[in-house]
């Protein structure tokens, strides 16, 4: 039966409530595919969380060694609290509890983007957030870095109306995994309150450093840094592509092998060891000039609103591209820049969010899906990554073009229409993305 013409239109209210319960809906559904695709998939997408973080908890909890304090740790610090915390029901339900546990910080995260004021779009970039984890797959759930991106989208998005407590969210998430110092760095420099930033951030990581020296650490709770820096390439990261290729077409003296130490999978070849150490000073110069090319924008007048998402992408793109550690957990940085770039400012970030749905879906075929063929370098798959890695650095170059044509009078895409002065009247008066 069709309404009449007089039938009273839904509420706002209503409304309202019709697509949280729909968006509500889709959060279920993609979790419960993330988590089932987690116990079944092939290629163990669980590895890591059975093989690794399971093995530390149940070393803590005997007390043979606490990571970080009386043995080295790949990670920061603070990767043992959700490590720790997934043992609470006992080792042979670690791994729900872990896919539990990041369920739930990835609903507070949601709940925390639908419930922003301040945030033009949340419901656009809630649905791509779900799309995006349907598209990357198991991996999504099954890494320490599943942790850390609710924690920097929840971070970011807060920094609008609570600077300081958005700044120690950050750090906290950085003493989890190192890269959301890729969002603290990007805050400097478009922040007018960037001492204060540095002052906090600071403030909690001493806080962090006493705990552990407490604990009797000494300079192991550095040693995530040197574990990072002594890596060979791996096999994903963009630069491994040159002996990959060599791999694949049978050439003498590339292989892939698996690192016991460092327990992830590398390739040598010609030249392959004096290129992993000149990467890291790369990556290091890399960094720099990202931030150069921001703060020739706040130098320009560019709105911080406007320049804050598109450094931190690339920032993060920076990280991922000029690295010899390569991940597909990397991937799952992304959401964190590209939803805030999305609730800000809308359909001048399709193609950002297209680019990072497309790499998402080329990651979860990659990995678990085709892992094995890829660890025998099967040349449709060394293709099917080599595709992925090139698309990288395409996001990479536009963030970086969004940036340096930004205009103190413009958004970031020049042939964007000016966005609407409510888009910009939330920002609170002490907001560090209000320009000086």
């Amino acid at each position: 039966m069709q309404l009449s013409e007089s039938s009273p239109r839904p509420t706002a209210s209503v409304r309202w409530m019709m697509r949280s319960v729909t968006l509500w809906s889709g959060f279920v559904f993609v979790h419960a595919v993330l988590i089932t695709l987690c116990l079944t998939a092939p290629g163990w997408p669980l590895g890591d969380v059975e093989g690794v973080y399971l093995p530390w908890a149940e070393h803590v909890a005997a007390g043979v060694a606490v990571p970080g304090i009386t043995t080295d740790f790949v990670y920061p610090l603070l990767a043992l609290v959700p490590i720790q915390a997934a043992l609470v029901f006992g080792p042979a339900l670690y791994s729900l509890a872990w896919l539990g546990l990041v369920t739930l910080v990835n609903a507070v995260a949601f709940l925390f983007l639908l419930r922003r004021r301040s945030t033009p779009r949340p419901a656009r970039a809630a649905w791509w957030w779900l799309a995006f984890l349907l598209l990357l797959g198991p991996i999504a759930l099954a890494r320490i870095d599943a942790i850390t991106v609710p924690l920097v989208i929840v971070a970011l998005l807060g920094l609008r109306t609570r600077p300081l407590w958005g700044t120690v969210l950050l750090t906290l998430a950085t003493w989890v995994k190192i890269w959301p110092v890729a969002a603290l760095a990007a805050l400097f420099v478009v922040s007018r309150m960037r001492w204060r930033v540095v002052a906090v951030a600071a403030g909690v990581s001493a806080f962090v450093v006493t705990i552990a020296l407490a604990f009797g650490s000494g300079l192991t709770v550095f040693s995530f840094i040197g574990a990072q820096t002594s890596r060979g390439i791996q096999i994903e990261s963009p630069i491994a592509g040159i002996w990959m290729w060599q791999a694949a077409l049978h050439l003498p003296g590339s292989f892939v092998y698996y690192d016991t130490d460092i327990l992830t999978f590398q390739v040598v070849g010609p030249g392959s060891a004096v290129v992993g150490n000149v990467l890291t000073p790369l990556l290091i110069i890399g960094v720099g000039l990202v931030l150069l090319v921001g703060g020739l924008a706040v130098r320009r007048g560019v709105a911080a609103e406007v320049l804050f998402p598109s450094l931190v992408l690339a920032l993060v793109l920076t990280l991922i591209t000029v690295n010899k550690v390569g991940s597909p957990q990397f991937i799952t940085w992304l959401a964190a820049p590209v939803i805030v770039g999305l609730a800000l400012h809308g359909v001048r970030w399709r193609t950002p969010a297209i680019l990072a749905l497309v790499l998402a879906g080329l990651t979860q075929l990659i990995y678990p899906f085709l892992y094995d063929l890829l660890l025998v370098a099967n040349p449709l798959v060394v293709l099917v990554l080599t595709l992925r890695n090139l698309l990288e650095f395409v996001l990479l170059g536009w963030a970086i073009w969004s940036i340096v044509s930004a205009r103190s009078d413009a958004p970031a895409n020049p042939q964007a229409p000016r966005p609407d002065s409510s888009d910009l009247s939330h920002l609170s008066q002490q907001s560090p993305l209000t320009k000086e």
